[in-house]
């Protein structure tokens, strides 16, 4: 054999080989047109990972915030007087159990919040602006919402109370979908590569079928041609997928800068809120960092398992 050298063995051991050249060749077109597939496929898995963790986290911190954070919202009401109904809208916010502490928005501050909205520049005092009252809970308090609606409809018949929990519910709703959505685009993401990987080998094996069939006819252990398929195809789909999951790192870095940079309307205002600062934590990266090296573990895992089918063929 010109290519495998039988190394001397005892008599009933099995026959050992040792090769010059790798069984695969280190560089072709095929194997770059995979680390290509491999690297691209790497950077959708590493997005989609990244994104739904920013909206359970995101989301996360919405559910903490339901039952803490309330608005009162006084109207102002022709006939009567706004300043006093705002002041006693805070003394029955103040006086209920629960209430760690109670801020009131003035005019200005409550024309501010529609500037997102409306834009900013107009002239909003002939408008009937209500006046916020912004109410925080004691962490892991249990208000009856009922009672203190009842007391206020008694002593401020134009406040009304906000707990905020239909938008926060829809809120939840929506990031729950969302990553739904990227655990299955993820899924959907590993099975096309897992198939272009098998494309990949069985291509490498038609390649090399020759060497292939002597090794096996010779007494070669299937490990031993698995183990060579699986250690070529694991380096190209580790190299693959560090380029992949070092570009979603940059993608998710410049995403980050440009988020900040955009919270002037109602639209980016609202982005925020549902992806946060849009700015991965270090359970990000390292999560980016496991789908790398999870990849590059299955692209061998795929080929090894290809090669042993084709190999049991021949049995």
């Amino acid at each position: 054999m010109s290519t495998t050298d039988a190394a001397p063995a005892q008599k009933g051991a099995a026959p050992t080989f040792r090769r010059e050249t790798p069984l695969i060749p280190a560089s072709s077109i095929a194997g770059r047109a995979l680390v290509t597939v491999i690297a691209i496929m790497t950077f959708l898995a590493a997005l989609a990972a990244g994104v739904s963790l920013l909206v359970y986290e995101a989301s996360s911190d919405w559910r903490a915030a339901i039952g803490q954070e309330l608005t009162m919202q006084v109207r102002p009401v022709v006939g009567r007087d706004l300043q006093q109904d705002v002041e006693k809208a805070a003394a029955v916010a103040r006086a209920f159990p629960g209430v760690a502490s109670v801020a009131v928005l003035d005019r200005r501050q409550s024309e501010a919040l529609l500037e997102p909205w409306l834009g900013a520049g107009l002239d909003l005092k002939e408008l009937p602006v209500p006046r916020l009252v912004t109410i925080r809970m004691t962490p892991g308090a249990r208000p009856d919402y009922a009672a203190f609606r009842r007391r206020l409809a008694a002593e401020a018949p134009t406040a009304s109370l906000d707990d905020h929990r239909f938008w926060l519910e829809r809120l939840a709703a929506m990031a729950n979908a969302l990553v739904a959505v990227a655990v299955t685009v993820f899924a959907l993401i590993l099975v096309a590569m897992a198939t272009a990987v098998a494309f990949a080998t069985r291509g490498a094996m038609a390649g090399n079928r020759e060497i292939v069939d002597v090794l096996h006819l010779v007494g070669a252990a299937d490990g031993y041609i698995a183990n060579e398929f699986q250690r070529h195809f694991f380096r190209l789909g580790l190299k693959g997928a560090a380029i992949g999951g070092v570009a979603a790192i940059l993608a998710f870095a410049v995403g980050g800068v440009m988020a900040r940079s955009w919270t002037s309307t109602a639209a980016e205002l609202q982005f925020e809120l549902l992806f946060g600062a849009f700015a991965l934590s270090w359970l990000g990266y390292a999560l980016i960092a496991l789908v790398a090296l999870g990849i590059a573990a299955l692209t061998g895992l795929v080929s090894r398992s290809i090669v042993f089918r084709r190999l049991r063929g021949l049995d």
